[in-house]
């Protein structure tokens, strides 16, 4: 009986891992849009977001876009003090 229950555990694991390493890539922006003239500093995904450093004339903005639509979410200023 033991033997039996490890086999069928041991099968829905690996139905389990099949269907997990089957499944899509999420899906990412293919581009998120700055002020025209911006240098890009860095640009990173975390967390169903894009996150966009850039320099716009003489202030440094982070930007916050949603990585499945593109839409700018927040944008903030960061200041050195």
């Amino acid at each position: 009986m033991g033997i039996m229950l490890l086999g069928f555990m041991a099968i829905g694991v690996a139905v389990v891992y099949r269907l997990m390493r089957d499944a899509p890539p999420p899906t990412i922006a293919a581009s998120v849009s700055v002020p025209q003239g911006s240098e890009v500093l860095s640009s990173l995904t975390v967390d169903g977001t894009i996150q966009v450093t850039y320099r716009a004339g003489g202030a440094v903005m982070l930007a916050v876009f949603d990585s499945k639509t593109g839409e700018l979410r927040q944008s903030t200023e960061i200041a050195a003090r």
